[in-house]
């Protein structure tokens, strides 16, 4: 039997994201041992520093680098020297796009032991996934400015919605449920947004009509945030248009107790391209270099990377020591109320693993 290797670009970037992407390799490569692969990493300093020394996040062929890796596995983007639109344009928008990973994948769950923010709330209450389209819609790069820094100003933005990238974005939301609890909510705005909205409602409806025995709900947005907070336990799959789905994204975390927990994954459900995973939070400035990072979100985004590299036991070992972990005050970080730091908290999910 041929032994299993998967090919890794790693893309630590910037603040924390050195700090999260080191433990997480650390697990990751415990994970390896115990299940008979290996994951073989190449690094590359994509970040703020590297756009400060040659005015690039990265190269010109950087998306031709990485494009024949098996998957690439993100820290964090962002640095208070480089503007946002500048480190995130230059770096991960592009990697999404030019790579084809259309599909956001963000699971929100409470652990036991993590705080929740809502009265009552227990851990059955609070398992869903946001899946975010993640190419086009509202963070479409059509428009633009006239008469800039005149009392005349105008800046204009198109949202782009396509019938293929809506209709695809709904099959990865549809297929999920069907292996979840077969329900998919759909997020919309239709009664403000007089076009794209309509559209973005009737392929859910063609997309429910092609799926027999999954329940759906459509929600316009304003009161859909509001069911998150009210109403967790109502959903399974949420999918969303690109704006919406960034925002139900950090908010369904939020509710789940922790941003500082929550992965996510850029997918090519085709895998014509490597897929791209990361924790959700920044590159925290703040405590950049203290070695108090909470590694959990990359710990869950890497057991979400072996999941799609089709190491399905060793992803679900890897998300039951870090559950472990989560579960008791002394071996949560202090972000979570506990007293860890960094290299404490890996040390505790490499010995429940």
């Amino acid at each position: 039997m041929n032994h299993r290797r998967h090919r890794i670009a790693t893309i630590p970037g910037d603040g924390i994201g050195h700090e999260v992407i080191e433990a997480g390799q650390e697990v990751l490569e415990a994970a390896a041992r115990k299940f008979g692969f290996s994951l073989n990493w190449t690094e590359f300093d994509w970040s703020c520093d590297r756009f400060q020394n040659t005015g690039q996040m990265m190269p010109e062929d950087g998306i031709d680098l990485v494009r024949e890796y098996d998957a690439i596995y993100l820290g964090a983007v962002g640095w208070p020297t480089v503007p946002d639109h500048v480190s995130l344009w230059g770096l991960l928008i592009p990697l999404r796009r030019e790579l084809d990973l259309y599909a956001n994948v963000r699971p929100v769950k409470l652990f036991e032991g993590v705080k929740c923010p809502l009265a009552d709330r227990k851990p059955e209450d609070i398992d869903f996934v946001v899946v975010r389209e993640n190419v086009e819609g509202e963070y479409s790069k059509i428009g633009g400015r006239l008469y800039e820094g005149t009392p005349q100003e105008a800046a204009n933005q198109v949202a782009m919605f396509t019938r293929h990238g809506t209709d695809r974005i709904m099959e990865v939301a549809f297929d999920l449920a069907k292996r979840r609890r077969k329900h998919v909510t759909s997020a919309t705005k239709s009664n403000g947004i007089v076009h794209t909205m309509p559209f973005w409602d009737e392929r859910f409806k063609a997309a429910t009509a092609r799926h027999a025995g999954v329940e759906t709900a459509a929600y316009h947005i304003d009161i859909l945030a509001a069911h998150f907070v009210l109403h967790p336990d109502w959903f399974d799959v949420v999918v969303a248009s690109n704006l919406f789905g960034d925002i139900l994204s950090d908010l369904g975390p939020a509710v789940a107790g922790s941003i500082g927990i929550a992965p996510s994954a850029n997918l090519n459900p085709a895998r014509k391209t490597p897929s791209m995973f990361e924790p959700v939070h920044g590159s925290a400035p703040d405590i950049a270099g203290k070695g108090i990072a909470n590694p959990a979100a990359a710990i869950w985004a890497g057991a979400m990377m072996l999941e799609h590299l089709g190491e399905t036991q060793a992803a679900e070992a890897v998300i039951n020591a870090m559950a472990t972990t989560l579960a008791q005050n002394e071996t949560r970080t202090a972000d979570l109320g506990g007293t860890e730091d960094t290299r404490q908290s890996v040390a505790a999910v490499l010995a429940a693993l």
